[in-house]
C-alpha cells in the first residue's frame, strides 16, 4: 500500500500541469456556468416556452441540458484525451524502463497509473454533481419564477448522483480500452484517432439492438433514462465493467513486456 500511494502521488505531480488534470476541473466549471447563465439571462423566454412549468420540470430540463452535452460528447472526448496524456508523459520522456527498474513491484507502478485515470474522471463527475445542483439552488434564489424550491430537492439530488454514478461506471470501459491503446502507441494520432473513430461509429449505430456491446456507446446509454427510476446496475454497466477488467489486465501484460525490451 505504501508503494501504491507513493506511485499515485508521483502521478499527480507529473500531471498537475497538464490539460488532462485541469480538464477534470475546468470542464464541469465551464459547462455548468454556461448553462446557469443561459437559464439566468433567458429566464423569461424559457418560462414562456415551457408554459409556466413546475419546479420538477425546470430542474429536469436544466440538469439534462448539462448532462446531455457532457455525457454524449464532452466526457467521451475527455476520456480519450486524458488517457493518452497520462501515458504520453512516460512515452515522451522515455521513462517506462526506468519506472520498472525501481525497487517497486511492477503491478504497483502500472495499476497506480491506471487508478489515477479513474480518480481524474471521478473528480470531474463529482464536480458536475456539486456544481450543477449548487447552480440550480442559486438559480432558485435569483429566479423564483422557476419554482425550483417547490420541487422535492432530496429526490432530485438522489436521482442526480445516481445518474452520474451510472455514468462513471459506463466510462470505465472506454478508459480501459484507451489506456491500452495509449500504451501500445506512443504517437498522438493512433490512439486518439482510433478512439474518435470508435466514438463516431458508436453514435451512428446507437439504435442497434447490440450497440451496448460497444463501450463508446455506454455513456450515452447511461443518461438515456427517459424519466424512469434510475437503475444503476444494468446489462450495459456489466459490459463496461467487463471491458475495464479485461483491457486493464491486457494493458498490464503489454507494458511489463515492453519494459524489459
Amino acid at each position: 500500500m505504501k508503494y501504491f500511494l507513493l506511485s499515485l502521488k508521483s502521478e499527480f505531480f507529473k500531471s498537475k500541469n497538464t490539460l488532462a488534470f485541469w480538464g477534470a476541473i475546468l470542464l464541469p466549471v465551464i459547462l455548468c456556468t454556461i448553462v446557469f447563465l443561459g437559464y439566468y439571462l433567458k429566464s423569461e423566454a424559457i418560462i414562456k416556452a415551457m408554459k409556466n412549468p413546475s419546479g420538477d420540470r425546470v430542474w429536469g430540463e436544466y440538469l439534462f441540458a448539462i448532462l446531455a452535452v457532457m455525457g454524449s460528447l464532452i466526457l467521451p472526448m475527455y476520456l480519450i484525451f486524458m488517457t493518452y496524456t497520462v501515458n504520453n508523459l512516460e512515452h515522451k520522456a522515455e521513462t517506462w524502463k526506468s519506472l520498472f527498474s525501481l525497487p517497486v513491484p511492477k503491478n504497483t507502478v502500472y495499476f497506480s497509473k491506471a487508478f489515477y485515470t479513474l480518480i481524474l474522471v471521478f473528480i470531474s463527475l463529482l464536480l458536475f454533481v456539486i456544481l450543477s445542483f449548487s447552480y440550480g439552488l442559486l438559480l432558485a434564489k435569483l429566479k423564483p419564477d422557476y419554482h425550483l424550491m417547490d420541487a422535492d430537492l432530496v429526490k432530485i439530488f438522489t436521482t442526480l448522483y445516481k445518474i452520474y454514478l451510472k455514468l462513471y461506471i459506463a466510462s470505465l470501459g472506454i478508459i480501459a480500452v484507451q489506456f491500452l491503446l495509449s500504451l501500445v502507441w506512443s504517437d498522438f494520432m493512433k490512439p486518439m484517432g482510433l478512439g474518435f473513430v470508435l466514438l463516431v461509429v458508436s453514435m451512428i449505430v446507437l439504435r442497434w439492438d447490440y450497440s451496448y456491446l460497444i463501450p463508446y456507446a455506454l455513456p450515452i446509454k447511461a443518461i438515456a433514462i427517459s424519466g424512469k427510476e434510475v437503475e444503476i446496475i444494468t446489462k450495459e454497466m456489466w459490459v463496461s465493467l467487463c471491458y475495464a477488467a479485461t483491457f486493464f489486465t491486457l494493458g498490464y501484460f503489454v507494458i511489463t513486456k515492453k519494459s524489459v525490451k
